[in-house]
C-alpha cells in the first residue's frame, strides 16, 4: 500500500508553544481579581492548549501510520524472501538429487563389472589350481622325500648327499611349481583387492542411496507438511562435514581405483594363460642317483646304530655297578649313626656332672676326639657319596643321550629306508613325467 501524500516520510518535529502567563495590566492577576481563584487561564490558553493537543494526536496518528506501512511491508518482504529462499533450496536439493543420481548409477556400473571380473578371476584360479594339482606325482614324490628327512631330529638333520640329490632333483619341476604357487598368491591378493574396492563402491553407493533417499524426502516437503517441525541446532555445520569438491573427489578416487584394480585383473588373466602353458620335465636319471646315494646313507646309519648299541652295552653295565657302590656308601654312612649317637650321648649325660664333678678328665677329651673323628668320617663318605651318585647321574645322562641318538638313528634309518626309498619306488616312467599317460 503507498504511503500517504499529505504526510512526509520523515517525522514532524514538535511546535514549542509559548503560554502566556497572568502577568501583564490586563490579565487576573491584579488586584481588582482580589478574593478570586488565581489560576485561571486566559482564552487565548485555552485554545493554545487545544491545538497543541491537536497537534499531538495527528502527530501520533502519522507515526502509528507508518509504522503499519513499515509492518506491512516488511512482512511481505519477508514472505517474498522466504518463498524464494525455500524455492532455490528445493531447486539446489533437486539438482544434488541428479548428482547423486549419476555418482550412483556409475557406483553400480562400476560394482556389476568388478564382481564380473572377479568371477571371471576366480575361474582362472581354478585353472591354476588345478595345473598345480597336475604335476603332483613328480613334485610329490620328490617333496614327500623332502619333508619325510625333514622330521629327521638333531644331530641326524643334516645337509648330505642324500638331501642335495633331492634338491636336484626338484629344482627343475619347482621353478614350475613356485611359479604356479606365486601366481595363485597373485590371483589370491587380485580377488582380495577386487572384493576390496567392491566393497569400498558398494558402501559409497549405500551411503548415497541413503543420502539420496534422505533428501528426496526432504525435496518433497512444504509449508503443510505435518512432519516438519522446529531443530534450532540443525543449522549448525558440522566440522566434519564434506565439502562439495571433497565429496566428488571421494567418489571419483573410488571409481579410479576400482577400474585399476579391474585393468590389473584382466592383465593377470591374460598372464596366468601364458603361464598355463609350460610342461613337465623329465627327471628319470636324477632319480636313479638320489636311489643310489640313499642306498649309501642307509649303509652309514646301520653302521653308527651297532657302534651305538655297543656303547649302550657297556653304559649299562656300568651304572649297575655305581648303584651298588652308591648303595655301599649310604650304608656305610648309617653305619656311623649309631656310634656318633653314643659317643654325643655320653657327652650330653657328662655335661649334667655336678660341681667340680664337671672335670675335662680324659673320658672327655677321649668321647669329643670320637665325635670329631666320626663327623669326619661321615662327611668323608657323604662326599665319596655325592662324587658317587654325580658319576651315576652323568652315566644316566650318558645312557640317556646314547639312548636318544640311537632312537634318532634308527628314526633316521626308517625315514630313508621304509618311507622315502620305499616311496620312490612308484616314481613315474618317462612317458608320464611327458604328460603322455
Amino acid at each position: 500500500m503507498p504511503a500517504p501524500q499529505t504526510v512526509p516520510a520523515c517525522e514532524m518535529p514538535r511546535k514549542v508553544y509559548d503560554v502566556a502567563r497572568n502577568t501583564g495590566a490586563y490579565t487576573s492577576s491584579g488586584l481588582a481579581t482580589a478574593g478570586f481563584h488565581s489560576a485561571k487561564y486566559l482564552v487565548d490558553e485555552w485554545f493554545q492548549n487545544c491545538y497543541a493537543r491537536y497537534h499531538r494526536a495527528f502527530a501520533d496518528r502519522d507515526q502509528s501510520e507508518r509504522q503499519r506501512h513499515e509492518s506491512q511491508q516488511l512482512a511481505a518482504e519477508t514472505e517474498a524472501l522466504a518463498w524464494r529462499t525455500q524455492e532455490d533450496s528445493t531447486r539446489k536439493v533437486g539438482a544434488r538429487l541428479q548428482d547423486m543420481h549419476g555418482w550412483k548409477s556409475e557406483l553400480q556400473h562400476e560394482v556389476s563389472e568388478l564382481d564380473a571380473e572377479t568371477d571371471l578371476l576366480l575361474a582362472q584360479k581354478q585353472r591354476l589350481e588345478r595345473a598345480l594339482d597336475a604335476t603332483a606325482v613328480p613334485f610329490s614324490i620328490a617333496t614327500d622325500n623332502l619333508q619325510c628327512r625333514e622330521r629327521r631330529q638333531h644331530p641326524d638333520l643334516v645337509r648330505d648327499h642324500v638331501e642335495m640329490e633331492l634338491l636336484k632333483e626338484t629344482e627343475l619341476i619347482r621353478n614350475i611349481q613356485e611359479l604356479l604357487k606365486r601366481t595363485i598368491m597373485q590371483a589370491v591378493n587380485q580377488i582380495r583387492l577386487n572384493r576390496e574396492h567392491k566393497e569400498t563402491c558398494e558402501m559409497d553407493w549405500s551411503d548415497k542411496v541413503e543420502a539420496y533417499n534422505i533428501d528426496q524426502t526432504c525435496a518433497h516437503y512444504h509449508n503443510q507438511s505435518t512432519e516438519v517441525q522446529f531443530y534450532p541446532h540443525s543449522a549448525k555445520l558440522e566440522e566434519s562435514a564434506s565439502t562439495p569438491e571433497t565429496w566428488a573427489r571421494f567418489t571419483q578416487e573410488n571409481l579410479y581405483r576400482a577400474e585399476r584394480e579391474r585393468l590389473a585383473s584382466v592383465n593377470l588373466r591374460v598372464l596366468i594363460d601364458c603361464i598355463l602353458r609350460d610342461t613337465a620335465e623329465d627327471l628319470r636319471l636324477q632319480c636313479d642317483a638320489v636311489n643310489l646315494v640313499f642306498g649309501r646313507r642307509c649303509e652309514e646309519l646301520e653302521d653308527a646304530c651297532q657302534k651305538l648299541e655297543n656303547h649302550l652295552h657297556k653304559t649299562l653295565r656300568e651304572i649297575t655297578d655305581q648303584e651298588h657302590n652308591v648303595a655301599a656308601l649310604k650304608e656305610a654312612i648309617k653305619d656311623k649313626e649309631a656310634p656318633l649317637k653314643v659317643a654325643q650321648t655320653r657327652l650330653y649325660n657328662r655335661s649334667h656332672r655336678p660341681n667340680v664333678e664337671l672335670c675335662r678328665d680324659a673320658a672327655q677329651f677321649r668321647l669329643v676326639s670320637e665325635v670329631e673323628e666320626l663327623n669326619m668320617s661321615l662327611a668323608a663318605l657323604k662326599e665319596k657319596l655325592l662324587e658317587a651318585e654325580q658319576s651315576l647321574c652323568n652315566l644316566e645322562d650318558t645312557r640317556m643321550d646314547l639312548e636318544k641318538d640311537l632312537a634318532v638313528k634308527t628314526n633316521s634309518l626308517f625315514i630313508d629306508r621304509q618311507k622315502c626309498m620305499t616311496h620312490r619306488a612308484r616314481y613315474p616312467t618317462i612317458l608320464q613325467l611327458a604328460g603322455y599317460q
